[in-house]
């Protein structure tokens, strides 16, 4: 991949920019092998591979400068020097993803809204925040603002930017007053009529929702959530948890006639996504809850044949790792975005036999990588 930001030194986020993708997918197959060296699976199934550009579905682009010259992209640290970096011209982004984000830097312009300065926490408009349907082509925006004050002239010019890009369906206002805080608040409302979006990995449509997790490279997620259908498949267990579900994409791919799925994610809206998703798809064998995937386990005294776990990166942890030992399912799949916890927490599983890897190259181009895993008990 060729990219001018790293050549210029404006953005070192892709961190293995210069090394060829063969030697990148090698190079991390080195790692992950490496790192489960004393828990090595059974069988190590080849990685699956991203496009090398245009990969990704997501901008999240610091809203920088002045009202009179606003940038998108990231605050940069160069000789000792802070300097903001537009960023629309990432060659991750989609050509229309692209477009869309450089009109909307002229756009914050013409329309009078101030950008947030962290320094002097003067300003209004911290983050854009923009999410694409690859199935559809079809747009969420998002603007996190620190107050109301501006949100009529996002209002007062919304028809020409909905004019501009009709493919725009969603548009948010999200309120984060606390300044340095986390990149979104609690306080969303919608300026248009829509929602949502509608995504579609393989044969199921997937409901994107404003602050529910979605993965970011879709023709990877899409290849992920067919392999844990096979291996669900294969096993074919009666019943099976989806803990961590979010918005369904694990459950609504495994739920069969054979197979009742119970999906767990402590996020309502995810779980309100998911039972949209699965009312399209006429799914009756499926279920979901807005519950603690610990106090859910915690709740019963056994487990289905097959547990599936997507935990965040934290992984996990301690409590619902020594829960799952002791609820001992037969089988567990577990999906990981970051490997490490991954292994502390079969680590803290000596009773399960791993007995296929498999790793999905989500994020090309830097160190991270999404390894799912099938586990089996071992026989007393």
């Amino acid at each position: 991949m060729q990219c001018a930001f790293y050549n210029q030194q404006q953005c070192q986020s892709c961190e293995y920019h210069g090394i060829s993708y063969s030697q990148q997918i090698a190079q991390k197959d080195e790692a992950l092998k490496a790192l489960f060296n004393d828990r090595m699976p059974e069988q190590w199934l080849p990685a699956v591979t991203s496009d090398e550009t245009a990969c990704r579905n997501k901008a999240k682009m610091v809203v920088l400068g002045a009202a009179h010259a606003p940038i998108l992209g990231a605050d940069i640290q160069k000789d000792g020097q802070s300097e903001p970096v537009s960023l629309v011209d990432c060659p991750l982004y989609t050509e229309d993803m692209q477009a869309l984000l450089a009109y909307l830097q002229d756009w914050i312009r013409v329309s009078g809204i101030p950008p947030y300065n962290k320094n002097k926490k003067k300003g209004e408009l911290k983050y854009i925040l923009l999410t694409r349907s690859a199935h559809h082509g079809e747009f969420m925006l998002r603007f996190v603002m620190r107050s109301r004050d501006a949100v009529t002239r996002i209002e007062n010019n919304l028809e020409r930017l909905l004019t501009a890009f009709p493919s725009i369906k969603v548009v948010s206002v999200n309120l984060q007053p606390v300044h340095m805080a986390r990149l979104e608040g609690d306080e969303e409302f919608f300026l248009t009529e829509s929602h949502s979006l509608i995504e579609q990995f393989n044969d199921v449509p997937m409901v994107i929702r404003p602050k529910s997790f979605f993965q970011t490279n879709p023709k990877v997620a899409a290849q992920l959530y067919a392999t844990a259908r096979e291996w669900v498949r294969e096993i074919g267990p009666e019943k099976m948890w989806d803990l961590f579900c979010g918005v369904g994409g694990f459950a609504l791919h495994c739920a069969s006639e054979q197979t009742a799925v119970t999906g767990i994610e402590i996020e309502p809206e995810a779980i309100a996504s998911a039972k949209r998703s699965a009312e399209a798809m006429g799914i009756t064998n499926l279920d979901f809850d807005a519950l603690d995937s610990a106090k859910f386990s915690l709740m019963h005294n056994s487990a289905p044949e097959l547990v599936l776990v997507n935990p965040p990166r934290r992984g996990l942890g301690k409590a619902l790792t020594e829960q799952l030992v002791e609820l001992a399912p037969k089988h567990i799949i577990y999906s990981s975005c970051n490997p490490h916890t991954l292994k502390a927490d079969l680590d803290g599983m000596p009773n399960y036999q791993a007995k296929r890897l498999q790793w999905f190259d989500m994020f090309p181009h830097t160190e991270h990588a999404e390894v799912m895993v099938l586990l089996e008990h071992k026989a007393e």
